[in-house]
């Protein structure tokens, strides 16, 4: 089996010569780019499994490259974790609103990079078992085909990113039932360690955009989390 291929997308050298080490210390077969724009013209030539994607580059900036990156075809599905500074919060929660899957806030440890890779490629690459039957997932006028990747709302369908397929998959599976955000960590994100919670509330408010007339059918539980509603 082809080892994973991840994209480190920084323009300082030092972090991208650790990072590329013990990535590729961990099994993974790993390209780097310093500019934006290269990175832009590599990645949708030959896209990889997952980018690591900082905010503040030469050429052609993170956001802008996230942005493009999820309007390719070629490249949508594609997982970005992003690499922020503390300072930059406000570009945290516009790269997330833009389909970034999550953020790393520098200074990390590469051992952190590293299980965040591996939560994001574990859950991307979750299939039904074969020979299961096709089912749909249902409430009020929102309909999910897990096997299919397809959700609708009406009789209209709608794009979601893996992340936002995921988390309606989950709340429709447990529909009634309040998810804290700390379980909507562990079971759509993959990560059991303490994680910022702005990441779930981020991908809610994506999804309810999303899903228009059907939007207030996910509720908030005030302190708590979330649930969506028979």
């Amino acid at each position: 089996m082809a080892r994973p291929r991840i994209a480190i997308v920084e323009d300082e050298t030092a972090l991208v010569d650790v990072l590329q080490y013990n990535l590729e210390r961990g099994g993974f077969e790993v390209v780097t780019f310093t500019r934006g724009d290269e990175a832009w013209e590599g990645l949708r030539a030959s896209p990889p499994d997952l980018v690591l994607l900082d905010l503040m580059l030469p050429g052609l900036d993170g956001l802008e490259l996230a942005r493009l990156l999820k309007r390719e075809a070629a490249t949508s599905q594609v997982p970005v974790l992003m690499l922020t500074a503390r300072s930059e919060e406000v570009d945290r929660i516009v790269g997330l609103e833009l389909g970034a899957d999550d953020y790393i806030t520098k200074p990390f440890s590469p051992r952190e990079v590293m299980l965040r890779i591996k939560a994001v490629l574990r859950r991307t690459r979750q299939r039904a078992p074969a020979g299961e039957p096709p089912r749909w997932l249902e409430a009020g006028g929102i309909r999910l085909s897990p096997d299919g990747h397809q959700a609708f709302v009406g009789d209209a369908e709608i794009g979601l990113t893996p992340t936002e397929f995921r988390l309606l998959h989950l709340l429709l599976d447990r529909q009634g039932r309040t998810q804290t955000r700390s379980t909507l960590l562990s079971d759509v994100w993959g990560y059991s360690e303490d994680v910022d919670s702005r990441t779930v509330d981020t991908h809610i408010r994506r999804l309810r955009k999303k899903l228009g007339p059907e939007a207030e059918r996910v509720e908030t539980v005030i302190g708590v989390g979330y649930r969506l509603r028979r």
